[in-house]
């Protein structure tokens, strides 16, 4: 976010001098276009002019962030809680909420706009989950999320091609006592830059996107929940810590409904 002071010129100054040579030269017109009777005032008038401006554009580097500190709210956490669902989790402070997505909450990064999180319920009429072990070892529960990454992702056009991997498989015990599974998974996708072509060096396969995808599963009021993150690999090193005290705060509870 920026912000812009616009400023006119002063009559009788051509703007190609105030292009070329700044302020000096509006200083200098407006005491050369004056009488030397109001030589004092003119000069008065445009030093007033001038502190305002200087006194306004601190102002604004005050009040107004840049880029560049909007960029650092990243390492800045809020904290979100559905009581009404059951859970908890913390993300960075400038990710922007998506609504419409068909998750029951969506953030994403306004700058790394392919990088996101977003949480998953299974549905309260169609499970009765007790525990994450109901889903297996962790390393079985894995297989189940890239299998339902695979899914998601098919599609119809011709010549498209996934490739996929399981990174690591891990639980733990958070601090509320409860068992979580947490996932890693890494998912390619290529596709023929020309797949109407009948002869095939002229269907050359290229890289679409390569991304991270973590997962955090954790169990409570018979319903599974699902905290995903997905990043682009080229820019995963930089985000992981940030992405790893996401995965860190989710927590999930009894809800109020």
């Amino acid at each position: 976010m920026a912000c812009h002071f616009l400023t006119s010129l002063p009559v009788g100054v051509p703007s190609s001098n105030f292009n070329r040579r700044g302020v000096t030269v509006v200083l200098q017109a407006n005491v050369s276009a004056v009488s030397s009777k109001k030589q004092g005032d003119a000069v008065s008038v445009t030093r007033r002019n001038l502190i305002s401006k200087v006194f306004l554009g601190y102002v604004c580097s005050k009040l107004c962030p840049t880029d560049s500190a909007f960029a650092e709210q990243r390492d800045v956490f809020r904290e979100y809680i559905d009581t009404f669902d059951g859970y908890s989790l913390k993300c960075p402070l400038n990710w922007i909420q998506v609504r419409g997505s068909g998750a029951d909450v969506f953030f994403r990064d306004p700058f790394v706009l392919d990088e996101n999180l977003s949480l998953e319920i299974s549905s309260p009429s169609s499970s009765r989950y007790q525990s994450v072990e109901d889903l297996g070892p962790p390393q079985a529960a894995g297989e189940k999320v890239l299998k339902q990454y695979l899914t998601e992702f098919m599609s119809t056009r011709l010549g498209v091609r996934r490739e996929s991997s399981i990174i690591s498989t891990s639980s733990k015990v958070a601090d509320d006592g409860k068992l979580y599974y947490i996932v890693e998974v890494n998912i390619k996708s290529y596709a023929n830059n020309n797949e109407l072509a009948i002869m095939p060096q002229d269907r050359v396969t290229r890289l679409e996107w390569d991304r991270r995808y973590l997962s955090v599963l954790g169990v409570e009021n018979n319903r599974l929940y699902e905290l995903r993150l997905q990043s682009p690999e080229n820019v995963f090193a930089s985000e992981e810590n940030v992405l790893r005290d996401v995965m860190d705060s989710f927590r999930v509870f009894k809800s109020a409904a």
